[in-house]
């Protein structure tokens, strides 16, 4: 019965709220979940809201009346409408002296009602909700029923928002609503400007208004809301409110269209001036916040049309400096101030306003907004600017990291105002910075250098400064620096990073700039910045670079002997030196080389005579992660590439010039990295770092590796067979990839392709769900290399293993797998053997194709599966037409959900179309939700 359910459903929210075991817990939240959606909720959801229920109780019972209402409305017979409206307005009456949060869940719930009733059975909704709140009689006091009201209101058009309603219906039930307005409209302007309005009426007044102009209202049928709201500003109790309900108002899309309303609001916004000086001086950071965001507001959503009001420049020049002012709102962001960030935006705003007139009116324009933009840079710099070290150490780390965050959103200002500016904006900077260093009369701090320093970088990273005259200047100031912090350091350093570049076209500046990175290199505080600087100017400049290489390479020794950086700037250190060698004679990369990993190579030596510990894997892994990296840009091909057109590139360069220096030193250390393998070669780190270097060696190196290729491929198949991993394979497909076209080395490659394809069927046979990263990269082999050569391998050619790959649980495996299949179907025709096994076993990866559908796999996997669909369909038709119809016959496949009709209509749709890919991958994405039983419903709905 309704009253036993009621009584159950009770006891459930009591072990939800109370009970302290998870279990029961978790039984009770899924026996109501059910319960919310059964047909008996429209009788026991009355129960629960009865007068002696506590308030937890009436709260579900609440919850259960919308969800049946807003997603089970096809339940509810048409006679039975008015009854359900009429015991809402009933149970909302009572509940208005009653508890808040389920009077909220019945006013949701009429609100749905009313939604799905709008406009023709319900054609005044909204006038009738009023009028009924109105009536005097009862015994809930005017004030209670008041707010009653207000929260319904409030809550209709925010349930509109997130509500299901079909397309069509939106369109229909959007048009009522706003013709409502004119019900709404007088009723909030009377209890706003009514003087003996509590301040709680006022405050859900002002957030009623702030939901309908969710619904476009136009601004010019809510102005004198809007006004009376700006005069609530002045009272603290609806400060917050009235914000949210000004913002929202003029934030609408729609409201641009009104500008006469718009030009009225400019000067309400300016009179706000007063109030926000006096809160900054006062330290109330929510008021300067709040009106910050209203003049914000006004200008990024009105730049364009208030720009164009020719007539009223100085009242929107008056905003644009008031939100200047915002921007550059005494105190240190994120600890004093919160607000400056918010005006970022528009200064991109407005700046692409004015950048889009026609020339003639861009240029008028302009005279009047570069001064603005010149002011808004000193202003954005200062914003920029380090507290005193005594302060700045006392910040938390969180604050460190947002002001961090905050100067990187500076940066990219800047570099956008450089797009208005121009190269004045640098010769202004150079001005400023000149005159801070050479001035003998006043002591300037290292943060303002270092804020002018920082605006050169933020415009030097991302634009090209060439033909710029300043930079030579620059260049000249920055050795005289005096660096005494961190800091500033660091913003030197990356200053230089940024223009490498420009190093690269003027050499005989590196002398003055190259001595300060290095020094730097050796100071664990400016690890990231000297690093990646080096490593800029290296790969930039490093045909110029000769003389300075001994130097280079001594100070980078020094610093990787003493452990100075971390791994990753380590890394990047052998990076920078990999292309500082590039541009050297071979003999003394030799050179360099043999002074530079010698010690490493000693070290390995001794390591690959411990016994395997933990801590001697990540010195194996460092060592090999060094000598990775270095091989990564150590690329003398790209010497002769870029030397001249007449160079023969190294593809073809001539016998005599000896073997590449990568491939010297690998060939000298081979031996030891095989008895490091033969000690390491169950972990899979330490095999994947072995791995990676000859990985990227292969990438850098190309057909220069080839006197390894031999070595290698014996290596990896001794590897691959003792214990396989996933990287021996990835290193595999690189090698084929570039080698196996080469008779000379074919047989080699052969013979490794072979190894690891007979290997992993092994797995495929023994198991292989515990090795999805081998077969990932297996399938990713496969796929990759040509099936002519796949093919004249005799290894009993067959999809069966491969086939099963398709219904791992993890989703990259299948990817590959799929990739793989979309890869071979296509050779059926001119390629028999691979015709033949699909002949064979397609009928298999169609069933399996088709149970993925069904539902085994993950929906997000679905448009893999229909791209192996097409395939079959595209290259195998006339299979595919017999296969689909005897695996669609089975009953309960490939779900027990789907009908026969429904079956039929899926195989016609997907047999229909060989040539629209895009077409078959949403006949897949509907049919897997019908097979899932979830066609139609809210989980469909963002699919």
């Amino acid at each position: 019965t309704d009253t036993d359910t009621a009584r159950i459903s009770s006891e459930a929210l009591h072990q939800l709220y109370y009970d302290p075991n998870i279990e029961n817990k978790n039984l009770a939240q899924k026996w109501l979940m059910q319960a919310q959606v059964s047909p008996q909720a429209w009788q026991f959801c009355w129960v629960l809201l009865r007068p002696e229920k506590v308030p937890e109780i009436q709260y579900f019972g609440a919850s259960a009346l919308h969800t049946k209402i807003s997603r089970y409305w096809g339940d509810i017979p048409t006679e039975q409408y008015d009854t359900l409206k009429t015991q809402l307005f009933s149970q909302i009456a009572r509940f208005a002296s009653g508890s808040k949060i389920v009077l909220t869940r019945l006013c949701v719930a009429l609100a749905s009602l009313a939604l799905n009733m709008m406009p023709e059975v319900w054609p005044g909704a909204v006038s009738e909700m009023v009028h009924m709140f109105q009536e005097e009689g009862g015994e809930v006091d005017g004030r209670a029923r008041c707010l009653a009201l207000l929260e319904l209101l409030t809550v209709l058009p925010e349930e509109f928002q997130t509500s299901r309603l079909p397309q069509y219906r939106k369109g229909q039930v959007r048009g009522a609503l706003g013709r409502e307005w004119a019900a709404v409209y007088p009723l909030l302007q009377q209890l706003l400007r009514q003087p003996d309005s509590p301040p709680l009426v006022k405050a859900r007044v002002l957030k009623c208004l702030s939901s309908w102009v969710l619904l476009d209202v136009p601004l010019n049928e809510s102005e004198g809301l809007v006004e009376a709201s700006f005069t609530a500003l002045s009272d603290p109790e609806l400060f917050d409110t009235a914000v949210e309900a000004i913002v929202n108002t003029i934030s609408q899309p729609d409201s641009q269209r009104y500008v006469n309303t718009l030009l009225k609001l400019v000067p309400q916004v300016l009179q706000l001036q007063e109030q926000l000086r006096d809160a900054i001086q006062n330290g109330d950071m929510e008021t300067s916040h709040g009106i910050c965001r209203i003049a914000v507001s006004l200008g990024e959503n009105h730049s364009s049309t208030l720009l164009e009001q020719v007539e009223h420049w100085q009242s929107f020049l008056a905003l644009v400096n008031m939100i200047m002012f915002c921007t550059g709102i005494p105190g240190h962001y994120p600890v004093n101030e919160t607000t400056s960030s918010l005006t970022l935006t528009f200064w991109y705003t407005l700046q692409d306003d004015i950048m889009s007139f026609e020339a003639e009116k861009q240029a008028v324009y302009l005279q009047v907004y570069r001064p603005v933009y010149f002011q808004l840079v000193d202003v954005l710099l200062h914003k920029a600017q380090f507290p005193t070290d005594e302060e700045y150490a006392s910040w938390s780390s969180d604050e460190k990291e947002q002001f961090r965050i905050y100067r990187v959103d500076i940066s990219d200002t800047l570099m956008y105002v450089y797009e208005m500016l121009g190269a004045e904006l640098l010769s202004n900077l150079y001005d400023k910075l000149g005159r801070l260093l050479t001035s003998t009369e006043q002591t300037t701090t290292w943060q303002h250098t270092e804020a002018l320093l920082y605006g050169f970088q933020s415009i030097a990273e991302t634009i090209d400064v060439n033909y710029s005259d300043v930079i030579p200047g620059l260049i000249g100031l920055i050795p005289r620096i005096n660096i005494n912090n961190v800091q500033l350091a660091d913003t030197v350093m990356f200053t230089i990073g940024a223009l490498a570049e420009w190093l690269a076209d003027h050499p005989v500046m590196l002398s003055s700039v190259l001595p300060l990175v290095l020094q730097a290199l050796g100071n664990p505080d400016l690890s990231v910045s000297s690093v990646s600087t080096l490593k800029k100017i290296c790969r930039e400049c490093k045909y110029d670079l000769p003389p300075y290489a001994t130097n280079i390479v001594a100070v980078s020794q020094e610093v990787l002997i003493k452990q100075i950086h971390k791994t990753s700037q380590c890394m990047w250190l052998m990076q920078a030196l990999g292309f500082l060698l590039s541009a050297l004679p071979v003999e003394e990369i030799l050179r360099n080389l043999h002074s530079l990993i010698t010690p490493y190579i000693q070290q390995l030596e001794k390591l690959s005579e411990e016994t395997p510990n933990p801590s001697n894997k990540l010195a194996i892994i460092h060592i090999l992660g060094l000598l990775s990296n270095l091989f990564t840009t150590l690329d003398i091909t790209k010497q002769e590439e870029e030397s001249g057109e007449n160079a023969p590139p190294i593809k073809s360069a001539p016998p005599q010039t000896g073997p590449n220096p990568v491939v010297v030193v690998l060939q000298q250390v081979f031996a030891l990295i095989q008895t490091v393998l033969s000690k390491w070669l169950n972990d899979s780190q330490v095999v994947e770092a072995v791995c990676a270097i000859f990985e990227k060696s292969v990438k850098t190196l190309l057909h220069d590796f080839a006197p390894m290729v031999s070595q290698l491929s014996e290596m990896l198949g001794q590897m691959y067979s003792t214990i396989p991993q996933a990287s021996a394979l990835d290193l595999t497909r690189q090698m084929v990839h570039i080698f196996a076209s080469e008779t000379n080395h074919f047989p080699p490659i052969k013979a490794l392709f072979e190894l690891v394809t007979s290997v992993t069927l092994t797995i495929f046979q023994q198991g292989p769900r515990d090795h999805p990263d081998i077969v990932d990269s297996f399938m990713q082999l496969q796929a990759q290399v040509c099936f002519w050569f796949l093919i004249s391998f005799t290894l009993g050619f067959s999809l069966l293993f491969r086939v099963l790959s398709l219904k791992f649980p993890e989703a990259p495996t299948v990817k590959s797998t799929c990739f793989f299949f979309t890869e071979l179907i296509p050779h059926c025709a001119d390629i028999p053997p691979v015709g033949q096994v699909v002949q064979e076993d397609g009928k298999l990866l169609l069933l399996a194709v088709l149970e993925a559908i069904g539902g085994q796999s993950s929906r997000s996997l679905m448009d893999q599966f229909a791209e192996v669909l097409f395939c079959l369909n595209k290259h195998c038709f006339a299979l595919l037409t017999v296969w689909l119809k005897e695996a669609l016959r089975s009953p309960g496949f490939p779900s027990s959900r789907v009908s026969d009709d429904q079956k039929d209509t899926f195989s016609q749709q997907v047999l229909r179309e060989r040539v629209n890919k895009r077409r078959v991958k949403d006949i897949v994405k509907e049919f897997t939700l019908v097979c899932r039983g979830l066609h139609g419903t809210e989980y469909a709905a963002d699919y």
